[in-house]
């Protein structure tokens, strides 16, 4: 660490192989005046494993402890102090501690910084197959059933390719859950224990996926959803009528043209067009 003021450092871990801990993230568990983490165990084992002497204080950050520690880390940072944050696995605040911190120390005008490293969510996405140009994060799936399904319901429409985490003891439920509102054929990948000598990645439909699930998964679990498939636009006939009803009001046959096709993306305004004069 360098001699910059206090400051808020977020690090990413290694999701199980600790050879993937950056040189950053060694020296800053080496030199940080504090370290919070979301178990002070698996940081001594990281640590044990890193050959890394942690010399700093420690404070557990869990979820239940994660509000009541952001006063004294905070007055740690103002002191001139480098509080490092981790959490077991990938980034803190994503899904695990840290919000509550960065949000606090944002608002109080404190340094916040990131030793960025690696996460769950984009892995999974690098190794899904499915297209990730544009994504969202959704979390972890709600515990419930009946929430559970509102949440997929949300989904149904959604065009991106969604990646969210899931309890292996919840995963059948929700695949199961999952092709019966998204429907079977949906493609989706189910990335158990990744970077662990028993990594596994499941692709198919979630059908597919729901009957592989039910016999029970274990591991950390990150699924990966296709979007929804574009509609297909409608049949240019069909949109004659909308064009004509325009065309009566005394808009230009052109203008009307456009506007029609312009409410149906991937309907041809040349085909509407010709499609409307031969119907006039």
């Amino acid at each position: 660490m360098d001699d910059s003021p206090g400051r808020l450092v977020l690090a990413a871990t290694p999701l199980g192989d600790s050879r993937d801990a950056s040189p950053r993230l060694l020296a800053a568990l080496a030199c940080a005046d504090v370290v919070a983490a979301e178990d002070t165990r698996r940081l001594r084992a990281l640590a044990a494993a890193l050959d890394v002497t942690v010399t700093g204080r420690v404070v557990s950050h869990y979820d239940a402890v994660e509000a009541a520690r952001v006063p004294a880390l905070l007055g740690a940072v103002r002191e001139g102090r480098t509080v490092l944050v981790i959490t077991d696995a990938g980034m803190p605040a994503v899904s695990d501690p840290g919000f509550a911190l960065v949000s606090a120390a944002v608002a109080a005008g404190l340094p916040v910084t990131c030793l960025p490293g690696p996460s769950a969510v984009t892995t999974a996405l690098a190794v899904a197959g499915l297209p990730c140009e544009r994504f969202c994060f959704e979390g972890f799936a709600p515990r419930k059933p009946g929430p559970r399904r509102r949440w997929l319901e949300n989904l149904v429409a959604e065009p991106r390719t969604c990646v969210f985490f899931e309890s292996p003891h919840r995963v059948a439920a929700t695949l199961a859950d999952a092709a019966e509102v998204l429907g079977a054929a949906r493609a989706a990948a189910v990335c158990r224990e990744l970077t662990k000598p028993y990594e596994e990645v499941r692709r198919g439909g979630l059908g597919e996926l729901a009957s592989w699930a039910a016999d029970g998964v274990r591991g950390e679990v990150t699924v990966v959803l296709a979007g929804a498939a574009p509609p297909d636009p409608p049949d240019v006939a069909d949109l004659v009528p909308q064009v004509a009803s325009r065309v009566e009001t005394g808009q230009r046959l052109k203008d009307a043209v456009a506007e029609v096709a312009d409410a149906h993306p991937g309907v041809p305004k040349r085909a509407l067009y010709q499609a409307a004069v031969d119907r006039s």
